[in-house]
C-alpha cells in the first residue's frame, strides 16, 4: 500500500494507544492489554478497511462491526471519537454513571455501535443474524465480527462457526485476537485451544493467519482475499497483549485493570517514541 497512508495509519495506531491509556487512568477500571493490542486492526478497519459513515452512522449500506469480545471496547470507543463519531473529550467518561461509554458497548447508546455485547460467545451468532438481514436485503455490505481466543472456550461459538460453514457465509469475516492470554492466565494453560486454524478449515471456512501488529500486513490481507472466497472468512491475528508498554506486553495480570498515574506516565513515556 502507498507508504504516505501506511505511515499516517502507524500514527493513528499510536495516537489511539495514547488516548486509550488517558481514558483507563481517568476511569480507574477497564480492560488495558487486549485494546492495546488490538490497535492496529481497529485502526485498520475504520480508516482504511470499512466502508462508513460518521455523518450517517446508520448509512444502509456500511459495513458492520460486531464487537463480541465487548470488553476491549475502550479501542473501539477511541477509534470511533478519533473518526468523529462523537467528540474525543467525552472519552474522559469512560465507566462514569450516566455516560455513553460503559464497560461494554451498548447499542444505541453511540453512534457506531451495532450491537450489545458482554456476555463472550455470543458475537458470532450475532453476526451471523446481521449477515444473513444483509442477504435477505440483497445489500451487498460485508460484516465483521471481532472475537477473543479466550472466547473460543464457549460452545455457544461454535455453533455458529458450524452454522455460518455450512451455509458459506460469505461476506463474513471473522477475526479472531489470539493473544494467548485470558483474566486468569495463559489460553493454552486454562483451556487449550490448538490447532485453531485446523478447526476452523473443518468447519468450512477459509483461513488465514498474520501478525495483527502490522498494519500493512492486515490490510494487504484483507484487501487481497475477502472478495475472492465462496465461504466465511477467518483471520487469526497473533497480537500482543498490552502492545507498546514493555512492562504490560504478554502480561495477563493486564487483561483486566487500568494503569495507575504512575504507570500511565511510564507508558505514555514509551509511546511517546512510537
Amino acid at each position: 500500500m502507498d507508504k504516505n497512508k501506511l505511515l499516517e495509519l502507524k500514527k493513528k495506531a499510536s495516537e489511539a494507544r495514547r488516548l486509550l491509556i488517558k481514558m483507563l487512568t481517568e476511569a480507574g477500571s477497564g480492560h488495558t492489554a487486549g485494546p492495546l493490542g488490538m490497535a492496529d486492526i481497529f485502526v485498520s478497519l475504520y480508516f482504511h478497511l470499512l466502508k462508513h459513515n460518521p455523518k450517517d452512522p446508520l448509512w444502509k449500506d456500511r459495513d458492520r462491526l460486531v464487537l463480541s469480545n465487548g470488553h476491549i471496547c475502550p479501542i473501539q470507543y477511541t477509534c470511533l471519537a478519533m473518526a468523529n463519531y462523537f467528540p474525543i473529550e467525552e472519552l474522559k467518561t469512560l465507566r462514569k454513571i450516566n455516560s455513553r461509554l460503559q464497560g461494554h458497548p451498548h447499542r444505541n447508546s453511540l453512534p457506531g455501535i451495532e450491537t450489545t455485547s458482554g456476555p463472550l460467545g455470543e458475537g458470532l451468532s450475532q453476526a451471523i443474524g446481521v449477515t444473513l438481514a444483509g442477504i435477505l436485503d440483497k445489500k451487498n455490505y460485508r460484516t465483521y465480527c471481532i472475537a477473543s481466543d479466550g472466547e473460543h472456550q464457549e460452545g455457544n461459538h461454535w455453533e455458529a462457526v458450524m452454522f455460518a460453514g455450512k451455509n458459506k457465509l460469505n461476506n463474513l469475516t471473522m477475526i479472531v485476537d489470539r493473544n494467548n492470554i485470558q483474566i486468569t492466565g495463559n489460553t493454552e494453560n486454562v483451556m487449550p485451544l490448538e490447532p485453531l486454524k485446523e478447526k476452523y478449515i473443518t468447519f468450512n471456512w477459509s483461513v488465514f493467519e498474520i501478525d495483527g501488529n502490522n498494519i500493512e500486513e492486515i490490510i494487504n490481507t484483507l484487501e487481497n482475499i475477502q472478495n475472492h472466497i465462496d465461504k466465511p472468512l477467518a483471520i487469526i491475528a497473533k497480537t500482543i497483549p498490552g502492545k507498546g508498554v514493555s512492562f504490560m506486553e504478554n502480561d495477563y495480570l493486564w487483561h483486566g485493570k487500568a494503569p495507575n498515574k504512575e504507570e500511565a506516565n511510564q507508558a505514555l513515556k514509551e509511546l511517546a517514541d512510537q
